[in-house]
């Protein structure tokens, strides 16, 4: 079982947004989960336009990433975001202020580096999300 602790550190001022500064861990395994999409397991496009649906379908597919190795939400220890465009960002952290509590009923967010970048793999795609779990 690993020993996590994601914390913000009193030399740093508080975060911009739903997540703490640090995570540090004792673990014997990592997950390394590659950047999640919208698609469901057939690779149809959950969402096309619309922000919202990408995120249920982006973080509905971590989750399902972390139940087949045995883990869950409080093993997440880091998410990158990659947003198509700055004019998500809102929207991003709307859906975050609304489901994270229920993810992390702790408080207790995972460090986040979110990146804008000009498209993904496939031009639909409007949000990606890569995660690293501890075992």
């Amino acid at each position: 079982m690993a020993d996590i602790s994601i914390y913000n550190p009193d030399s740093l001022g508080a975060p911009l947004g739903q997540y703490m500064h640090v995570t540090r861990v004792k673990a014997s395994e990592f997950l390394f989960l590659a950047g999640m999409l919208s698609a469901d397991r057939d690779g149809n496009i959950i969402g096309e336009l619309d922000f919202d649906a990408q995120c249920v379908q982006v973080f509905t597919n971590i989750n399902a990433a972390l139940e087949a190795e045995g883990a869950n939400w409080s093993n997440v220890v880091q998410f990158t975001t990659y947003l198509v465009g700055s004019q998500w960002i809102p929207q991003f952290m709307a859906y975050r202020l609304r489901e994270f509590p229920g993810m992390f009923p702790d408080g207790r967010y995972p460090p986040n580096t979110l990146l804008i970048v000009d498209r993904l793999v496939k031009e639909p795609f409007l949000v990606e999300v890569q995660t690293i779990a501890a075992l």
